[in-house]
């Protein structure tokens, strides 16, 4: 494939843009709009490729949704008048998509079988899978269930008290939407608190839930009742623009209506932690979800230690956060991470060999790494692994490389940031 060129950036990132809506948000603004019987209006939808294979999905099976631009419209006959789909259901590379849908099939009453692409294939389905066989679903595929392909049959399911094993928020919300079916009460225990969004979106559509602490609970006593949704920019994608802010001199930006949810807004903490000139302002609430504006402008940045209840509240950032630390002065070390070896790519290695190749000193570790700054990036030839936050990293490292940095291939960009390149650009202009 042709490899993509990127030269280094001579001037800072400059302006004020908005950011495209959450992925995580936007997915289950899809699938409970179309659970819920009637009319649900999505405004600020993320048009990535993966949300869009989650409408896709819920049209098989009767719903009727209409994108138009960032805004949806559902109108769902409710789960209830759900109709067996005729072909077997395609994930793509969405792992959210896969892990959550695996909490809703098993209570439908027909038959479906699921797939997804080579990467998604080889990504691990049992955490999700084993308990939801505790609550009696019916579920196979490769290796007992574990890996795509997998078929599952409709039944009555009951309710679970699960201690969670793994920090995942998917796990969590596949268990919890079981239970919005399931007789009795699901309950689920986090020794960390991961990402809420689904605990918030379930009581934004009258779901029957109580959360207290790292206790969640729910029952199939409320039918879900339609409701508007407004998506917060996300944060993840976010990210990659105010490391860029952060590590680029002469850079002053603006990002508008970001999530700042707490569970997810770790970032901010560690950009704040590593000395980085930021701030919050036209902090609101939305739907049981904090938005704000966040600025950034280029500083000296300092090392620091990323781990334990700080790792579910940036997982996704990691890669970005890598980054940065080559530009910080001092040793930063990140561990406690090791769910990054079971994302799109294993993204431990996947950025230590990227940042090793632009001149990083960076070592891998188990479950994590250690980055020794500041260190100059000379740049290289960089591999996206057909990983959407991979590819962002190595668009933003040309920022600060002293050569140019050739990336073998960006459309798995489109799965979360699609206007990516157009904002940039604006940045940059």
């Amino acid at each position: 494939m042709e490899k993509i060129t990127f030269k280094p950036s001579k001037n800072g990132l400059q302006g004020e843009i908005t950011i495209p809506g959450d992925k995580s948000i936007s997915h289950r603004s899809i699938m409970l709009g179309s659970l819920a019987e009637g009319k649900t209006e999505v405004k600020n939808f993320l048009t990535g490729e993966d949300c869009l294979r989650t409408i896709n999905i819920f049209r098989q099976f009767g719903v009727t949704i209409n994108l138009e631009g960032t805004d949806v419209t559902i109108k769902s006959p409710g789960v209830k008048s759900f109709k067996e789909p005729t072909e077997p259901l395609y994930f793509g590379n969405s792992g959210t998509t896969a892990r959550l849908m695996f909490g809703i099939l098993p209570a439908l009453p027909f038959h479906t079988v699921v797939h997804g692409d080579p990467h998604l294939t080889i990504r691990p389905m049992g955490r999700v899978v084993n308990p939801l066989k505790l609550m009696g679903a019916s579920i196979d595929g490769r290796e007992n269930g574990e890996f795509l392909p997998i078929a599952i049959r409709g039944k009555e399911l009951k309710g679970i008290h699960y201690e969670m094993p793994v920090k995942s928020a998917q796990v969590k919300s596949a268990i919890l939407l079981a239970g919005l079916f399931a007789t009795g009460k699901t309950t689920v225990i986090e020794e960390t608190k991961t990402r809420d969004h689904t605990e918030n979106m379930l009581a934004a559509f009258g779901a029957n839930i109580t959360v207290n602490k790292n206790e969640i609970s729910i029952t199939n006593q409320n039918l879900l009742t339609s409701t508007n949704v407004t998506v917060p920019g996300d944060i993840s994608s976010a990210a990659f623009l105010l490391v860029a802010g952060a590590i680029v001199p002469n850079s002053e930006l603006t990002l508008k209506n970001v999530g700042l949810n707490e569970t997810r807004s770790g970032i901010i903490d560690v950009l704040q932690e590593m000395n980085a000139q930021i701030s919050l302002s036209n902090e609101r609430i939305s739907a049981g979800e904090k938005i704000g504006d966040v600025s950034i402008s280029y500083s000296p940045l300092k090392a620091i230690v990323i781990d334990g209840n700080m790792i579910p509240r940036l997982i996704d950032e990691i890669p970005i956060i890598a980054l940065l630390a080559t530009q910080a002065k001092g040793t930063t070390v990140i561990k406690d991470a090791e769910e990054l070896r079971v994302k799109e790519t294993d993204r431990i290695k996947a950025v230590v060999k990227n940042l090793t190749t632009l001149g990083a000193n960076i070592e891998e570790t188990e479950d994590g790494m250690i980055i020794h700054g500041n260190t100059p990036l000379k740049g290289g030839e960089l591999l996206s692994f057909s990983d959407h936050r991979m590819a962002m990293m190595a668009v933003i490292s040309s920022f600060v490389c002293t050569e140019k940095v050739w990336l073998d291939d960006t459309s798995s960009i489109a799965i979360s940031y699609p206007e990516f390149f157009d904002d940039v650009r604006t940045l940059l202009k």
